[in-house]
């Protein structure tokens, strides 16, 4: 097998890991956070929401959090973006890359984001062409791709029918969720085999979550199909609120190691990923869920 020379790695811990978190994360220890992962030798991380404070009350400090952090140059600092007013305070704020969210599922674009998917896609499509008039890229996320918690199986087409109207309005980058983590190797093959006819596999990003414990085998399987682009977050912290028993992201520094193990470059410093760990773990009082947290806690 000819595994691909280099990964991607796209930290989203700071948004996607911290939203689900009931204890609230102090402005300045986000600031430190994403501070640290900036020197880590990630190239991209997602900092925030722009969402509305009592849907999210952890996520209430986007603005201060984005003017607060010391900016590195070779860090892309992207933060998702709901709605059009959500955008004029992304823009305020100059975030590197806009990014936009729907499910491939209905129940679960209800329970979300509190419209239809056919009421979603102009309130995206606004978003999308605002953005890139002011000179953003705009990544798109798919949930529920691989399976929904409240309908089950989500069919193939269904979920590409998302895939399509995003590109059609202008994203860059399309990344595939799997909300709840039930994917399988096997279905990510399946899905793969379809989209990738569709799709040029460099516009294409897997974000799984390890609720069985499958993300890494997945990301194996990515691999073998040329993907290069893989969202994962410090710790293996997140879950959904509207998705009721998700557990977290594929663990940054668990893909880290994998990828090292693999040969595979990342460009990363598993060692200032470590240290970078310890400022969310103290700050949320409680061990990380990484198989590496793990190690490093038993270890002290």
């Amino acid at each position: 097998m000819k595994w691909p020379e280099k990964i991607i790695i796209k930290e989203v811990g700071p948004r996607d890991g911290l939203q689900n978190e009931k204890r609230i994360v102090p402005t300045d220890v986000k600031i430190d956070w994403i501070n640290a992962l900036s020197n880590t030798g990630l190239s991209y991380i997602e900092a925030t929401s722009f969402v509305n404070p009592k849907w999210i009350p952890q996520l209430g400090d986007a603005m201060e959090v984005v003017k607060g952090i010391e900016r590195n140059p070779d860090v892309t600092y992207a933060a998702l973006v709901p709605n059009k007013r959500g955008l004029e305070s992304a823009l305020e704020a100059n975030i590197d890359e806009v990014s936009v969210f729907m499910s491939a599922s209905e129940s679960h674009n209800q329970n979300n984001i509190n419209k239809s998917i056919a009421d979603t896609y102009p309130v995206l499509r606004e978003v999308i062409e605002e953005a890139i008039r002011n000179g953003k890229t705009v990544r798109g996320y798919v949930s529920t791709v691989f399976g929904c918690p409240y309908e089950g199986d989500v069919p193939f087409e269904q979920a590409l029918r998302v895939c399509d109207q995003l590109f059609d309005y202008g994203i860059h980058e399309l990344s595939l969720g799997d909300t709840i983590g039930v994917a399988s190797p096997m279905q990510v093959e399946q899905f793969l085999e379809v989209a990738l006819k569709r799709y040029d596999k460099s516009k294409v990003a897997l974000h799984f979550h390890d609720t069985r414990g499958m993300a890494l085998a997945n990301i194996v399987k990515s691999l073998e199909y040329g993907i290069v682009t893989f969202d994962a977050s410090l710790g293996g912290l997140g879950g959904c609120p509207y998705a009721p028993g998700a557990s977290g992201n594929v663990a940054t520094d668990d893909l880290v190691h994998m990828l090292d193990k693999m040969g595979i470059e990342t460009g990363i410093d598993a060692e200032k990923l470590m240290q970078a760990s310890l400022i969310i773990q103290n700050s949320l009082q409680t061990p990380l869920p990484s198989h590496q947290m793990a190690v490093f806690n038993a270890s002290k």
